[in-house]
């Protein structure tokens, strides 16, 4: 079966991840890499820096699908914007799920979200678009991730739990069930929230 190409928007260390993802999912070829202009010719992983942001427009004439690969910790306004400017372009952005995730078919996940490896979505939970959700995390049952999220490595959000659009919840931490955390929050690494 020919795999779809597709164009990755992001050239860090999460982007290195991404590509782990993307190659074990088997979906998609990856084509190529957009990142800062001064990378341009340098390689992630076996795979080429061809553009920087000001090449997306031109590159969607030839690639149907992007994927961004930008990671989040500080902010989700950069992750944000570009999300925007590749719906504006009408660009298809799949959804990526790792083989090695459990993703309950009773949940539900958006449009360019990560499902990284070893990750746990159980039914009912909703996470949104533009998501990253990193590997060995837990989504229990009818939690609710907003937009923009980064639910990152070995975190647990507990049943029913919400978390606001533009999140960062970092590494280890753990919530009360039902709790709702506003939007644009940053969790510290092993926080318990109440």
């Amino acid at each position: 079966m020919k795999k779809e190409k597709i164009i990755l928007i992001g050239g860090g260390g999460h982007c290195k991840s991404c590509i782990d993802v993307i190659e074990q999912e088997n979906k998609f070829e990856i084509a190529g890499i957009i990142d800062l202009p001064d990378k341009l010719g340098e390689k992630i992983l076996d795979y080429p820096i061809i553009g920087n942001d000001d090449n997306i427009e031109s590159l969607c004439k030839n690639y149907k699908y992007f994927f961004i690969t930008l990671g989040q910790i500080k902010s989700p306004q950069r992750r944000s914007e570009l999300f925007k400017i590749i719906l504006n372009l009408n660009i298809e952005i799949p959804t990526i799920i790792s083989p090695l995730a459990y993703v309950s078919k009773h949940a539900k996940i958006g449009k360019g979200t990560i499902i990284m490896h070893h990750t746990i979505i159980n039914a009912g939970a909703i996470v949104g678009n533009n998501c990253i959700i990193n590997n060995k995390a837990l989504i229990e049952h009818d939690a609710i991730i907003g937009d923009n999220c980064h639910i990152s490595t070995g975190s647990i959000v507990n049943g029913g739990a919400q978390i606001g659009m533009g999140s960062f919840y970092g590494s280890g931490a753990v919530c009360k069930e039902y709790i709702v955390i506003p939007e644009f929050s940053f969790i510290k690494a092993n926080s318990i929230v109440k």
